[in-house]
């Protein structure tokens, strides 16, 4: 980007300057891609741009660092050398020693991160991979999708802070001012909470005031006085006092009580205001600003639903009012003049697609190799609806699809999937928790919901592949034999050492293995009964369907021992089974006698979910 062609346009904007501006670049690209130089840049239709964007805005804005690990892609940085860092969140103390010292994020160590996780200390950072530590694991400046931690949010506050003006207007200060008039200001306006407003006479605060002072009522004695209004913003993204002081702002008058005012003409109504032309968030902070006559201080008459409410002031807390669920009109009135806000108290929902599992019960599910969730949010009201995903408690990430495309949905797989040598959606083997919600276009969050993901041992690669049908018995001897959707027409039997894995299809005979090296049965229908003994690496039985007994006898499985979601019409015995099966969080239904084979068989609850299959196979 051109910089001083960047300065050039933004002159073009009335009032602004480079103390109260940050510029940002968009590119009309959808490469990935951005830099946080002395202004921020972005591709403009990525889909992570949205991500990009306020990634190199912490760098320019900002001024923070970089938390990962490598300059260039793909190549470890290796070992920090230095001194301490000047970056405010990277050190090279211990936590102890930033307590001790009082140093670095030490206000903000053992916090739960807004990033995941808790504030403590993280090795990796500013390019490289040992040495140098962050606050917590997860950060928008180590990786797109999650939020600032609390330790770089403070300092983007600060940098925020100090580009506005926390005091937008006032009664003008140039001159000596009467005692017989009213003084005001106008602070800013978050949409959630108030900046507090404090005056004080000769330096004593006179308390119960709001933001404007009549100074009628205060019988000042002859002469003059100093009054000093204070605004400051009691924001908790704060807790450095030196920040703190920073979000602070003051306006100080002569009052001469011997100078008599002439009021200025000066007509009721509003000057400013929350937008109204889109709708509120139920726990949004809504402000009308009234215009601000020399003698009176005009109220605020609010009303929700045509119900007048108590607050007078220009601000109001949604907040504290007990809303019905749905959505509400808003109404503020000062002198015949009212504006209206549609106050959107319906929460947006989330659906989840995930692809086909090999078993599922209500919202569990199980796979045994990479699978794709797709999240798609929905509201009442227009604007677009951010969804967002954690795994086991961690941080919330922002779906934003595949680094790819937008369209395409987030794939999990236990390794990870590598693109311009950053790897996306590593999910290790086990049992995973994976919440999900919507955040709607006035802030409104969603109720996150939740399912769960058993992701086990994969089968292995096939030394022998079949199709089709097949007469006959089938013996396997050696290596990995696949039955791809076949139909075998007798019985399957597994010799020592050898291993089969059948995906889908029919054997018409029983199945008998003996000291197999691995047994995968995948939604696989047999028409008889199963012996297997002494599996020796995996023994995965999921979504199957067998219509006679089940034996499981001395199998010692070391990668996966598993039966789930499949149906047995016949008995079910197990015994000496080393580790004891799972049936990976998805019951299976036994219709014959037999034993619980400790919990693989329980009764499935009913739920309701919201999902569907991206793909769905045929039923087999």
């Amino acid at each position: 980007m051109n910089n001083s062609a960047a300065t050039s346009y933004a002159n073009m904007v009335p009032g602004t300057r480079s103390s109260n501006r940050q510029i940002l670049a968009l590119a009309n690209s959808g490469t990935y891609g951005g830099a946080g130089g002395t202004y921020a840049t972005a591709s403009g239709h990525n889909s992570m741009s949205a991500l990009i964007a306020p990634h190199e805005i912490g760098h320019s804005l900002g001024g923070l660092d970089d938390e990962y690990s490598y300059y260039s892609r793909g190549v470890d940085g290796g070992p920090y050398v230095g001194g301490e860092p000047s970056s405010a969140h990277h050190t090279l103390l211990t936590e102890q020693q930033m307590l001790d010292q009082r140093k670095k994020w030490w206000r903000w160590l053992g916090e739960p991160s807004e990033a995941g996780g808790v504030i403590g200390r993280y090795e990796g950072g500013l390019y490289k991979s040992s040495g140098v530590w962050r606050p917590s694991q997860h950060s928008i400046m180590r990786t797109l999708g999650y939020y600032y931690d609390q330790v770089s949010r403070e300092i983007m506050t600060q940098k925020i802070a100090a580009k506005v003006s926390l005091i937008q207007a006032g009664t003008s200060t140039a001159s000596p001012v009467g005692a017989d008039r009213v003084l005001w200001v106008e602070p800013m306006h978050p949409n959630t909470h108030s900046l507090t407003t404090t005056w004080s006479v000769d330096g004593t605060e006179v308390p119960g005031h709001g933001t404007s002072l009549d100074l009628r009522s205060l019988n000042l004695s002859p002469g003059t006085h100093t009054v000093t209004a204070t605004v400051a913003d009691p924001t908790d993204f704060v807790r450095d006092p030196a920040i703190r002081s920073a979000l602070t702002a003051t306006r100080t008058w002569t009052v001469d009580t011997s100078l008599t005012t002439t009021p200025t003409a000066t007509g009721p109504g509003f000057l400013t205001s929350t937008p109204t032309g889109l709708p509120v968030a139920r726990d949004e902070v809504v402000y009308a600003e009234t215009t601000h006559p020399d003698d009176t201080v005009p109220a605020v008459t609010w009303a929700l639903d045509g119900t007048r409410l108590d607050d007078t002031d220009a601000d109001l807390d949604l907040g504290s009012v007990r809303l019905t669920p749905g959505d509400h009109t808003l109404t503020a009135t000062s002198g015949g003049q009212t504006l209206t806000w549609t106050v959107d108290d319906s929460s947006p929902t989330t659906e989840y697609e995930l692809s086909e599992p090999l078993a599922t019960s209500g919202d569990a599910y199980v796979y045994n190799g990479p699978f794709t969730m797709k999240l798609t949010g929905q509201d009442d009201q227009p604007g677009y609806v951010v969804r967002e995903s954690r795994v086991d408690g961690d941080g919330w990430f922002n779906y934003f699809g595949w680094p790819t495309s937008a369209d395409l949905p987030w794939t999990f797989s236990e390794s990870g999937t590598t693109i311009d040598s950053l790897t996306y959606g590593t999910l290790p083997r086990g049992r995973h928790t994976v919440e999900y919600r919507s955040i709607d276009a006035a802030g409104n969050y969603g109720q996150a919901k939740s399912f769960t993901v058993t992701t086990i041992a994969p089968p292995p690669a096939c030394t022998t592949t079949i199709t089709g049908s097949r007469k006959g018995a089938l013996t396997v001897t050696s290596g990995v034999t696949c039955l791809d959707d076949a139909e075998i027409g007798g019985a399957v039997t597994v010799r020592p050492g050898a291993s089969l894995v059948a995906e889908g299809g029919t054997i018409k005979g029983g199945l008998t293995a003996s000291s197999a090296a691995q047994v995968h049965l995948l939604k696989t229908r047999v028409n008889g009964s199963v012996a297997l003994t002494g599996t020796t690496r995996a023994l995965v039985i999921a979504g199957a369907d067998i219509t006679g007994a089940m034996s499981l006898t001395g199998n010692t499985a070391t990668d996966a021992a598993v039966v789930t979601g499949t149906t047995i019409h016949g008995a079910l015995s197990c015994a000496g089974n080393t580790p004891a099966f799972s049936n990976a969080g998805v019951p299976n239904h036994l219709t014959g006698a037999g034993a619980q084979c400790g919990g693989l068989v329980t009764t499935p609850q009913p739920t309701t979910r919201s999902m569907s299959y991206e793909a769905v196979q045929p039923a087999r």
